[in-house]
């Protein structure tokens, strides 16, 4: 870690020097046309500009040196540090103060800019704190109040209670676990994508039998349709936030979509480029709210109670730490379809394998 600090601040000396050494060149070609009063102010304007980015020591070092190349090589006579007349020797000094004046100036309104900032986000994260505990409020607890409820009435009325009613309890409990153990997992996935502390993991994916997977891990009513793609090689991706993407992805349109609604997977790669589609033909979403679906904790207005809001927001987070991208779009003919593509490394070693 400190030698990667070393190294930055070394670029940084590097570039401040290399830029007034450049510029000052580039003015020294042209003495007819820029005078050296002129070769002042473009000077003040790049250490201005440096201080915008660099930190204070490099922006004092391209201060001095500039201050000292415009004396050596610009003010008469040249070649020296010697200053003829009293006006040069003023003008000179003012440059210094002008220059240290503005880097502490730039370097001052740098500080209260990041300052700023640092508030914007910490509101940002007590109102995303906010948020999440409202959801937590509802969308932990009736699970858990449905897992309480039924586990109390099977052990205090279980020589009572008939063997279908029994079963009915335990459809309860097992229905909660798993909507329990979502709302957890998108929690989780969540921290990880704001904390940072999301690393793929690679390896070979057979993308057919990964959507298979997760169509047979859900419970749902409408008609789910998915057509295995038999030319599709293996792919390099990470298995399990990509079986988070299209879990979500199916979830939210199983969510969201009537009964008698059908729901259609996609799957199709072309130069190491692949597409993952979830359909469906339900009623689709407004167009104004297409651009804010994939925001955390945003849910459409006026629909039914359950979800956090975080599905989406995870896809999108998962999706782009395989540098793909995700969109939604809304069907001709009713409903909407999500479309994922990203850039995975393909082997054709499976289908050689069925040849």
């Amino acid at each position: 870690m400190n030698i990667f600090k070393q190294d930055h601040n070394f670029l940084q000396y590097a570039a401040s020097l290399g830029l007034v050494i450049f510029v000052s060149t580039m003015c020294y070609f042209f003495p007819s046309i820029i005078g050296y009063k002129l070769v002042a102010l473009i000077l003040l304007m790049l250490v201005s500009t440096i201080a915008m980015f660099f930190k204070i020591i490099p922006v004092l070092v391209a201060a001095t040196s500039s201050a000292l190349i415009w004396n050596y090589f610009f003010i008469p006579p040249k070649f020296t540090f010697h200053i003829n007349n009293a006006e040069d020797t003023l003008l000179f000094f003012l440059y210094f103060a002008i220059a240290f004046v503005n880097v502490f100036l730039r370097i001052k309104i740098r500080d209260s800019e990041k300052k700023e900032r640092e508030k914007i986000e910490k509101d940002n994260t007590i109102k995303l704190y906010n948020t999440l505990l409202n959801s937590l409020s509802h969308e932990l607890r009736t699970p858990i109040a449905t897992i309480i409820g039924a586990v109390d009435t099977l052990k205090e009325n279980k020589e009572k209670i008939s063997a279908s009613n029994q079963n009915e309890l335990l459809n309860q409990i097992d229905l909660a676990s798993i909507r329990l153990n979502r709302q957890v997992e998108n929690l989780l996935n969540m921290s990880r994508l704001e904390t940072g502390m999301l690393k793929l993991n690679l390896d070979w994916c057979d993308l057919n039998e990964l959507i298979n997977s997760v169509i047979q891990k859900l419970i749902y009513k409408q008609t789910m349709i998915f057509e295995p793609i038999e030319s599709l090689p293996l792919l390099k991706l990470d298995s399990g936030l990509m079986e988070q993407i299209i879990q979500n992805l199916v979830h939210n349109a199983i969510n969201y979509t009537p009964e008698n609604a059908v729901i259609s997977l996609f799957v199709s790669q072309k130069n190491n480029h692949c597409f993952i589609s979830v359909s469906d033909n339900g009623n689709g979403i407004p167009e104004k709210e297409l651009d804010f679906i994939f925001d955390k904790f945003y849910r459409l207005p006026h629909t039914k109670t359950g979800g956090s809001g975080l599905g989406l927001s995870i896809v999108k987070g998962f999706t782009e730490a395989h540098l793909g991208i995700v969109k939604a779009e809304n069907n001709p003919d009713g409903g909407v379809t999500f479309t994922i593509e990203f850039s995975a490394e393909a082997s054709y070693i499976n289908n050689l394998k069925n040849e």
